[in-house]
């Protein structure tokens, strides 16, 4: 779904005082909305580029400058990008007072080409070789989230520690009892809407405090850029109302986690070409090779759609997360689960990334392995069925972030499809946060070894 203004609009609305602000964004590589806010006649007035520091795709989750990339350093003295809005992503932000936003992609300062391992660039790319073999990727992505009664500031005050879920017990799929977050739950919906994000619908999940938001199915940048926003507002909204509310994978050890689910399918000229009435399933060749090819390098897209250290906490049997790289029929156990089988709708949800994930990434990942698959004919063998949690014979998920990242190194269909230079890249954000967790002494070690050491 296209965003809601033009430039014409955007004037209108400053002639008409309803807006005095437009936030220009890029995506980092952990998947946040990072930029400047333009008074927006200066925007208007230059829109056509403006500049970040190159830093921006070199950063932890600290902003810390982390050494070891090829792209950016210190001894290349951290220089600029081009940010080129995308006039395309020009909407209001009804939750952000007199505020429009604009997503940018990045451009090399000198060459003006695009910036290869910036993540948009690196979705834009595998969509359009999607489209040079004659289909429009389509997808969506349910997000999962906790919200939590205290505010970010006072938890950060406190060490995150002592956190109140917004409810008592698990509300799955409650009407009544999570009618108390309706505060926050109304107004992200509407707020989103309004924003040109075409919501569907919020709903309790599986655990005290969980929630669950899903926007319509649209194309594969679109349904990136709509779960980035999904994210700001909700954090956003729930800021203004004095709550919180976090997309961790996995923020305590003793609760479910939060996903990502995707839904993916490949269109051409408007009609789902994973569509075959006369199989079984109503699965088309294409689809079966598109799942076959995410079936062969699960391991290695696994990086994409399980980032962090914390993402591999989630993958517990019996929380209806994944933990095995199979496809199977209407399964939550297995890691792709086909849904809407014998239907106009058939698609395959990819049911390991986390809430945690950067969309653009996990997307071009599914997306790349699933046209190898294509490419390459690739045969889907017979689907898993039963309590996958207690399959002996069925892959596993990699357990660490450390055996995803080196499984992206030695796969050379990631290398093929994103170039060398990029898998090394999120290979090398990989390396630090291990290096960093394992420089840390944490609060368990503290309370197993102190007086017992």
């Amino acid at each position: 779904m296209p965003a809601n203004l033009t430039l014409d609009a955007l004037k209108a609305a400053w002639d008409a005082g309803e807006i005095d602000t437009v936030a220009v964004a890029l995506i980092d590589m952990q998947g946040r909305m990072m930029g400047k806010r333009f008074h927006v006649q200066h925007f208007l007035d230059a829109h056509d580029e403006t500049h970040c520091c190159n830093y921006l795709l070199a950063t932890d989750y600290e902003m810390f400058t982390v050494p070891g990339y090829q792209a950016s350093s210190w001894e290349k003295g951290y220089g600029d990008y081009v940010m080129r809005p995308d006039l395309s992503t020009l909407r209001r932000l009804p939750w952000a007072p007199g505020t429009a936003l604009c997503m940018a992609d990045l451009l090399d300062h000198h060459s003006h080409e695009p910036v290869p391992h910036a993540p948009r660039n690196v979705l834009a790319r595998q969509v359009a070789r999607a489209r040079e073999m004659g289909f429009e990727p389509m997808m969506a992505t349910e997000l999962e989230f906790f919200m939590f009664e205290e505010s970010f500031k006072d938890l950060f005050d406190q060490g995150y520690q002592g956190m109140t879920p917004s409810a008592r017990f698990n509300v799955d799929y409650a009407l009544t009892e999570t009618s108390g977050d309706e505060v926050v739950m109304r107004a992200l919906r509407n707020g989103l809407y309004a924003a040109g994000v075409p919501v569907e619908c919020s709903k309790g999940e599986a655990e005290r405090g969980q929630h669950e938001i899903n926007a319509r199915y649209s194309d594969a940048l679109d349904a990136a850029d709509m779960h980035i926003l999904i994210k700001a507002a909700t954090k956003d909204i729930a800021r203004a109302a004095g709550r919180s509310a976090t997309f961790m994978a996995k923020y305590n050890h003793d609760k479910v986690g939060s996903s990502s689910h995707v839904h993916q399918s490949l269109a051409k000229d408007g009609q789902n070409v994973f569509v075959d009435e006369a199989d079984d399933l109503g699965m088309s060749d294409v689809m079966k090779s598109y799942v076959a090819g995410q079936l062969a390098h699960a391991s290695a897209i696994t990086l994409f759609l399980a980032p962090n250290i914390n993402s591999y906490k989630r993958f517990v049997a019996g929380t209806f997360a994944p933990t095995r790289t199979v496809w199977s029929v209407d399964n939550r156990t297995a890691g792709f689960r086909l849904c809407g089988e014998n239907t106009k709708g058939v698609r395959i949800e990819c049911r390991i990334g986390g809430a945690d994930l950067n969309p653009y990434m996990a997307c071009a990942a599914l997306l790349a392995a699933g046209l190898d698959g294509i490419e390459k004919g690739m045969t889907l063998g017979p689907a898993f069925a039963g309590d996958l949690y207690q399959s002996k014979d069925a892959p596993e998920i990699p357990r660490t972030l450390g055996g995803a990242a080196q499984a992206a190194m030695e796969s050379d269909m990631l290398k093929a499809a994103f170039g060398a230079d990029v898998v090394e890249h999120y290979h090398r954000a990989a390396l630090w946060e291990i290096e960093e967790q394992n420089r840390v002494v944490t609060d368990w070690e503290v309370m197993r070894g102190f007086e017992r050491s």
